[in-house]
């Protein structure tokens, strides 16, 4: 059963892992110039360094469908430069999951599958989409959504050991980026953690570096380039899936069951073990 993936960054990566490791094939489709800062952890980077490992399990970069076949023959996973979703009228998937995280709809409908599913605010269920999965941290984390949108966007990072946005760096003018500390240092308030041109960029709070941009990205003003970790003790985490990426791919995998599920009895027979 396919599922088509638009977007492959730190979210959308919890739920590509946890559907492939469920034993579906995924197609993922991002930008020509990703922007995750989490790249340890992102399918997404292998569009820089044409493979990226998460946890065992290996995304490729391709380029066209002998490429793709040739991933899904290896039983790998194949990233494709598509941000408009010319692969979904191609492939015709039987599952479209929007995990771009933009915060508005670029496109996606529930025309794209028989099962459309999308992560966080910019999506009405049922009318853009059959399911949308809260995103926000808190109570309703992973919540699947019939008849509305989720909530809106706070614009604030979520809680880590009492900090919020302290522990978010952005870009304060435009420019190329160049990083001096890797993902996993240890760094202190103040210490240099690269440069935009030759603007330095400090570090807010002490903490381990969990996410850093790219070497020569282009940033804009307010735009994210790291994300500080105060908790000393977790230095694993900088290269795992985090607790909230898997927990909403928990819930897509939720969803699609449910979806097949309730298709199954409308239609008379049971999905599972019948092709779609």
């Amino acid at each position: 059963m396919l599922v088509i993936v638009r977007g492959a960054g730190d979210l959308a990566t919890g739920v590509i892992h946890r559907l492939y490791r469920s034993g579906f094939k995924i197609l993922a489709l991002e930008i020509e110039k990703p922007s995750a800062i989490r790249r340890s952890v992102v399918f997404s980077e292998c569009i820089y360094n044409l493979e990226q490992v998460v946890e065992g399990v290996k995304a490729k970069k391709v380029n066209d469908l002998r490429e793709i076949e040739e991933c899904w023959k290896k039983n790998e996973i194949p990233v494709a430069v598509d941000p408009v979703g010319k692969y979904i009228e191609i492939l015709k998937p039987q599952i479209v999951i929007d995990a771009i995280i933009a915060k508005k709809n670029y496109g996606t409908n529930m025309d794209m599958a028989p099962i459309t599913i999308a992560l966080g605010p910019g999506f009405v269920a049922g009318r853009d989409v059959n399911i949308v999965v809260e995103t926000m941290r808190g109570h309703n984390l992973g919540r699947l959504i019939y008849d509305r949108g989720a909530l809106p966007n706070t614009g604030e990072p979520g809680d880590i050991a009492g900090i919020t946005k302290e522990r978010v760096i952005y870009s304060e003018k435009t420019g190329f980026f160049k990083a001096v500390k890797k993902i996993g240092d240890y760094v202190k308030r103040k210490e240099i953690l690269g440069y935009i041109d030759e603007t330095p960029v400090f570090a807010t709070i002490d903490g381990l570096l969990r996410g850093i941009i790219s070497d020569n990205y282009e940033v804009k003003p307010k735009f994210k380039i790291a994300d500080i970790d105060p908790r000393l003790n977790q230095y694993d985490n900088c290269f795992t899936i985090s607790d909230k990426a898997r927990s909403l791919g928990g819930a897509v995998l939720e969803g699609i069951l449910s979806e097949l599920h309730r298709k199954g009895e409308e239609d008379g027979f049971k999905y599972f073990g019948e092709s779609f």
